[in-house]
């Protein structure tokens, strides 16, 4: 690193830190005065980098030791490292502007404990906020009010809009005023008027699937009635990764062509029914080696290669190896776009000796994978086919996709997730591995089908699974057989690794 100067930082004198100024962190390391991103010229200790420890920004770094600030004028305020060391106990101090406990550096009076962050100090005298046609100016001044986009009441310094009464937070006047999220084709507006909605309408977001108080700021699509809050919007899992500026002048991004061409295979052999329909009985797949023959004779117990699910006509196979390929599974597009995920997946055959975990129902796979190389994401083919808008037999209203913080319990299993499909009308709520359960299934131990039911077969008060002999809880799906009372967990029909195809071409 090129060192031009150094710096003894206030918080540790025996480490003076050397100035670098043509070298690109990209973002790897956080600044410890502010904790953002590191970009453009830094301070480092060269003793202490390896350990990302003492890295700052430029502007941090050289910030005065000691300022007057208009919102304390009776005493000078003095930069303090961001813990407070109270004896039995240390905590991060309290900014009076953002009025947030963060780990940066803060200016404090301490006969008052008054605190501001060293980015709270410099806010701009006059902000212009993306989605709002007036100059916003910043009151110097405590006191309680209700933002006017987040809809939050608390105690700070508002940025204001004179001609309209228009209150913000400094942090919510910088929302983008438009956005692109991965499950919707139209770009989402921010809008903060109640017009458009009526106040008793009850709107959900449809990323988290909580309620959106349609008083305050949101993301909305008109053409399309599509209501997001504003965190879930700009959330960087939810957010497409385009670049916006070249949509200056539109509201639809060009979709990904998600078509099955000769990406994925070539037709070797076809014909024409009487009807006109082209029949293609031979292809060569991009994840075999050999040709495959379109077949409707079903072999016993056979898994296709893609989706890893019991073979049914018409498929396509190649006999030499015991390969076999649903027709469905052969026509899959080569590219698609994934609500849970901000970039372009890939179709990817694995090799018999590979496998993949599924970042959505969090299974192991050696099927076919929709794959993002860039970020190791990888969807199976079961968890790719379903709409981010499910409905299910196995509960009465539609179950949108949801994408939340915090993991919640599945109704049908009881495993965490934060990737389930919710229902608004209840609390209802199903994971991936649930929702992609096959409706019937066949066990290797008995003769008779089983079927995927969601409901307790009786009103007896013990439920038990016939093959583990172990209690089963009443309100979890349960295969059963019918012909024979026959009950069984999922896991137990299944077994521990349901999409893994053992042996293989």
């Amino acid at each position: 690193m090129e060192q031009q100067q150094q710096l003894l930082h206030f918080c540790d004198s025996k480490h003076p830190l050397a100035l670098a100024t043509h070298v690109d962190l990209r973002g790897r390391f956080a600044c410890c005065g502010c904790q953002e991103s590191v970009s453009g010229p830094f301070y480092f200790c060269s003793e202490c980098d390896d350990k990302n420890y003492y890295i700052h920004h430029k502007s941090c770094a050289e910030v005065p030791l000691g300022l007057h600030h208009p919102l304390h004028p009776i005493h000078p305020l003095i930069l303090s490292p961001y813990q407070i060391d109270y004896g039995k106990h240390i905590q991060f101090s309290n900014c009076l502007i953002c009025n947030e406990s963060r780990n940066e550096y803060t200016y404090r009076c301490f006969r008052c404990d008054f605190n501001l962050h060293i980015k709270c100090t410099s806010l701009p005298l006059i902000m212009e906020a993306e989605f709002h046609d007036h100059p916003l100016t910043p009151i110097w001044k405590l006191f309680t009010f209700t933002c006017d986009i987040c809809g939050k009441e608390g105690r700070g310094t508002p940025y204001q809009c004179h001609l309209c009464s228009f209150w913000v937070h400094e942090r919510c006047a910088s929302f983008p005023r438009r956005v692109k999220v991965v499950r919707h084709k139209h770009l989402l507006h921010l809008t903060h008027s109640s017009l458009e909605f009526h106040q008793s309408d009850s709107r959900f977001c449809q990323i988290c699937v909580q309620k959106v108080d349609t008083r305050y700021g949101l993301y909305y699509c008109s053409r399309c009635d599509f209501v997001a809050h504003l965190n879930c919007a700009i959330d960087r899992r939810n957010k497409e990764d385009i670049n916006l500026q070249e949509f200056k002048d539109v509201d639809e991004v060009p979709e990904l062509n998600e078509s099955a061409d000769s990406a994925t295979y070539e037709v070797k052999k076809s014909n024409m029914k009487e009807d006109g329909t082209q029949i293609v009985e031979e292809i060569k797949h991009i994840s075999h080696e050999h040709d495959l023959k379109l077949t409707n004779e079903v072999p016993n117990n056979q898994i296709c290669d893609g989706c890893v699910r019991a073979i049914l006509p018409p498929f396509y196979s190649c006999v030499k190896c015991r390969f076999f390929l649903h027709e469905s599974c052969a026509k899959l597009p080569p590219k698609k776009r994934h609500p849970l995920h901000q970039h372009p997946l890939i179709l990817l055959p694995m090799k018999p000796s590979e496998w993949f975990r599924c970042n959505a129902c969090s299974q192991f796979c050696n099927g076919f994978t929709y794959k993002c190389e860039e970020c190791s994401f990888n969807l199976d083919v079961q968890c790719s086919l379903i709409s981010e808008i499910l409905t299910h037999e196995g509960h009465e209203h539609p179950l949108i996709l949801s994408y939340i913080t915090d993991k919640q319990k599945c109704s049908c299993c009881s495993n965490e997730s934060d990737q389930v499909f919710r229902c608004t009308s209840c609390e209802f709520a199903l994971d991936y591995k649930c929702a992609t359960l096959p409706h019937t299934t066949r066990y290797n131990q008995h003769k008779h089908p089983f079927t995927l039911c969601y409901r307790r077969e009786d009103d007896s008060s013990e439920y038990y699974c016939d093959i583990c002999e172990e209690e089963r809880d009443s309100k979890h799906w349960f295969y059963y057989c019918e012909d024979c009372s026959y009950p069984a967990h999922p896991k137990c029909i299944l077994g521990l690794l349901p999409n893994y195809k053992f042996g293989g071409a």
